[in-house]
């Protein structure tokens, strides 16, 4: 028997499957300076040790979404390894704060199996806990990912696709926050004077600035969360396939997508959840990607004066400046769309 492991295709998968993944993962101020390097994020409170002290943390948190890509990375080698391509997130929701110096671990639970009409590959939906060093859950969320067969002709082993929330209560969102001591906030240094109150439902804004991906960044960028996904690596086998190149991680277009928003929410400091999201289409090395984003809803937090929730739908397109809000024609995306992603953020009130 080889001791070394091809990964799991479609056939290996059973619903209520649990498996829990390798490898644990100390997340270090060298992987946010070399997070930062890649996506330039801005965010004051995620920048500043200062900053964060002063409004009421005990020191600048690792990005939120720093987070998210180490679990996901986690569950690479076990869900995903002979992907074809990421499809979607639902469900997710960030229950503590992480800081550097944490171990993160994470566990999945197969949840859904869809076979494809093709018959040769099928959608696997998983939902994954990421887990602090002392236990506590910091991070859960499904995703569901499309996952070649090995064999075509091998039965479908389970025909479920999971009833998913389209949207968060804002019951559950804030528990990664502190309570903020909105009076030390400095708005000068956060880079807006625009707070909660300030956003409309319905207003759209479009994040004006565009960032072209090369090659090396992508790839280093899904190394740093230890995402062993073949089709982003292995040209030698990927310029045979569908695309004929590496094709760029999905969340590497939501981490731009987020940074590209702090032109007109700044001070959208902190993720919360994501409702929902959707990889309309591919993105490849040398394209520029840019982003707007709606206000989709807003809401206070039950016991709390000091934030409020903006649910938001971040747009992030391929080759397309966004001054005129890219979205559908009918039923279908404009084809310079790339993502489209719907998610609480906090903002001081």
């Amino acid at each position: 028997m080889s001791k070394t492991s091809p990964g799991n295709c479609f056939e290996d998968f059973r619903i209520g499957q649990v498996i829990r993944h390798a490898t644990p993962r100390t997340v270090t101020t060298g992987d946010v300076a070399l997070y930062n390097g890649l996506f330039g994020p801005r965010f004051a409170v995620q920048s500043s040790d200062e900053f964060a002290k002063a409004i009421g943390y005990p020191r600048s948190p690792v990005d939120d979404l720093l987070v998210f890509h180490v679990v996901f990375g986690k569950t690479v080698p076990d869900v995903s390894l002979n992907a074809v391509a990421n499809l979607g997130y639902a469900g997710c929701y960030f229950r503590r704060p992480v800081f550097p110096g944490d171990t993160l671990t994470a566990l999945s639970e197969v949840i859904g199996l869809k076979e494809n009409s093709s018959r040769k590959t099928g959608i696997v939906y998983v939902r994954t806990t990421g887990y602090h060093q002392d236990g506590a859950p910091v991070l859960e969320y499904v995703r569901w990912v499309m996952v070649r067969k090995r064999d075509e002709s091998a039965p479908a082993p389970g025909d479920h696709v999971p009833r998913l929330p389209t949207v968060l209560d804002p019951k559950v969102l804030g528990e990664a926050c502190p309570p903020i001591d909105v009076g030390s906030y400095d708005f000068a240094l956060s880079g807006s004077p625009y707070r909660f109150g300030d956003y409309e439902v319905g207003e759209r804004i479009d994040h004006v600035d565009g960032v072209t991906v090369e090659e090396a960044e992508h790839m280093i960028a899904t190394r740093l969360y230890q995402n062993t996904a073949r089709i982003h690596f292995n040209q030698y086998i990927e310029g045979k396939g569908r695309f004929g190149r590496r094709l760029i991680y999905g969340g590497h277009v939501i981490s731009l997508a987020r940074t590209l928003s702090f032109n007109g929410l700044a001070n959208a400091f902190h993720v919360a959840a994501i409702n929902g999201g959707r990889h309309v289409s591919p993105l490849f090395a040398g394209k520029t990607v840019f982003a707007w984003s709606e206000v989709l809803a807003k809401s206070a937090l039950p016991g709390r004066t000091d934030v409020g929730a903006l649910r938001l739908r971040t747009i992030a397109t391929s080759d397309r400046p966004c001054e005129d809000f890219p979205f559908k024609s009918g039923e279908d995306y404009d084809k310079a769309i790339l993502l489209d992603l719907d998610y609480w953020v906090l903002m001081p009130r």
